[in-house]
């Protein structure tokens, strides 16, 4: 039974003892899955987004990968309630620039609904 990708760069970072950079793993990952020049450039974006997804992958810094089980919780999470956002220091310009962009992304969102 041939294996996915994902349970493949778990046995690439597993036998790698450390983190890998996320262009390395793709390249042992599709090298190991025998994927011609065609398959690795189809390939990439999907093994980028399944690796996001699987809870046993963790993105360091630098976009380098790990297994999230050789990290501490406190390595691995972020905590969002130390992100303050003091809008009394934005002036006036930047929120509307910043109100602008959420208007226009909202509307893109509509549009694809609507298609």
């Amino acid at each position: 039974m041939k294996k996915s990708m994902i349970e493949v760069a778990y046995q690439v970072l597993t036998n790698n003892n450390g983190s890998m950079p996320f262009v390395d793993l793709w390249k042992d990952v599709s090298q190991e899955m025998g994927f011609n020049q065609t398959q690795f450039e189809d390939n990439i974006a999907q093994f980028y987004t399944d690796l996001s997804l699987d809870g046993r992958f963790l993105n360091m810094s630098q976009n380098t990968w790990d297994l999230r089980s050789r990290h501490t919780y406190s390595e691995s999470v972020m905590d969002t309630d130390s992100i303050a956002i003091d809008e009394d220091d934005e002036d006036e310009e930047d929120s509307e620039l910043i109100e602008d962009e959420l208007d226009e992304a909202e509307k893109e969102m509509d549009e694809e609904e609507n298609e």
